[in-house]
C-alpha cells in the first residue's frame, strides 16, 4: 500500500514487492514476473545502456566491390547492415541482406539503389520511447550517435525486447544445452554464460574454483563487481572473455579465447 506522499521509486518498489508476493502465492509464474520486471527496467534504461558498440558492428563499405561484400554479409549472418561511405561516421543507409542476395546477380546492380534510410538516435534516448518508435515506424535498427555526432553504436528492436523477455536466441546462437561451448574459429569459442566452471576448466585447461561460484557468468560478475555490458572484454586467468550477449541482469553469451599470460 502506498500513499500520495510516496515517491515514484517507492511506489514502484512497493508494486514489485506485491508482484513478488503474488509469485510466492502461485498467482504468477517466474517467467511472467521476470517480464513485468523487464517492463519496469525498460522505462529506466537508455540506449547507451544496451547498444552494440561501434567497434563490434559488422559494417559494409559502399566502396567495396560486390564480390567482397557478399561473403562478408553471409559470414556475419545478420539481416541488416549499416553502410558507410569514406568513414564510419558517414552512414549512408541500411542494407538488407535479402535485397543484396536477391538482386546482386543483376548485371546493373547498384547497392545505393537498395539502401534503406538510416534512423539516427541519441545515446540518451529512453528504451521505452525507442520501442514505441520502432513499432510505429516499422524500423528494426537504429544508428546511435554521441554528443559530437559520431557513431557510438547500433541498437535493434531485438535488443530492446530482450530487456523484457530475456535473451532471444536465433538460428545462429547456441541452440542445444549440450553445446554450451562451441568452436567458432581457431582458438575462439562461443560460450553460454550458464556454462559450469568445471566444463570451462576442461576445455580451456584453467583451474577456476567452483566452490563458491558455479558458472562462467558468475565468475565474470564476481571479478568486476557488476554485470558487464555487451562488447566489454574481461581477462580471466589467460582467457580473453568478450561479452556478446547480456542484459542488465545477466550474461547470456561470451566469446572466449586463450591469450598468452604476461610475465610478472
Amino acid at each position: 500500500i502506498t500513499s500520495r506522499e510516496d515517491t515514484p521509486e517507492e511506489k514502484r518498489s512497493a508494486l514489485l514487492e506485491t508482484l513478488q508476493q503474488a509469485k510466492l502465492e502461485g498467482l504468477l509464474d517466474s517467467d511472467a514476473l521476470s517480464m513485468i520486471e523487464g517492463v519496469f527496467q525498460v522505462s529506466e534504461l537508455a540506449v547507451k545502456d544496451i547498444l552494440l558498440p561501434r567497434a563490434q558492428i559488422d559494417w559494409v563499405d559502399i566502396g567495396d566491390p560486390i564480390t567482397k561484400i557478399i561473403p562478408e554479409v553471409i559470414s556475419a549472418a545478420h539481416s541488416r547492415f549499416p553502410v558507410f561511405e569514406n568513414n564510419r561516421d558517414n552512414v549512408v543507409g541500411i542494407l538488407l541482406a535479402k535485397d543484396l542476395l536477391r538482386h546482386s546477380i543483376e548485371n546493373d546492380f547498384d547497392i545505393r539503389e537498395w539502401l534503406r534510410p538510416a534512423v539516427f538516435i541519441p545515446e540518451s534516448k529512453r528504451l521505452s520511447v525507442l520501442l514505441k518508435d520502432f513499432r510505429s515506424n516499422r524500423n528494426h535498427l537504429a544508428i546511435v550517435v554521441d554528443e559530437y555526432g559520431g557513431v557510438a553504436g547500433i541498437v535493434t528492436i531485438e535488443d530492446v525486447l530482450e530487456q523484457i523477455v530475456g535473451d532471444i536466441e536465433d538460428e545462429h546462437d547456441i541452440d542445444d544445452e549440450a553445446d554450451n561451448i562451441v568452436l567458432v574459429s581457431e582458438g575462439k569459442y562461443r560460450v553460454r554464460g550458464m556454462t559450469e566452471l568445471e566444463q570451462i576448466n576442461e576445455v580451456f585447461a584453467t583451474d577456476f574454483s567452483d566452490e563458491d561460484i558455479d558458472t562462467i557468468a558468475g565468475l565474470v560478475i564476481h571479478q568486476i563487481g557488476r554485470v558487464p555490458k555487451r562488447g566489454e572484454v574481461i581477462q580471466l586467468q589467460g582467457l580473453k572473455c568478450e561479452i556478446q550477449r547480456a542484459d542488465p541482469r545477466q550474461i547470456h553469451i561470451l566469446i572466449i579465447q586463450k591469450t598468452p599470460l604476461l610475465e610478472p
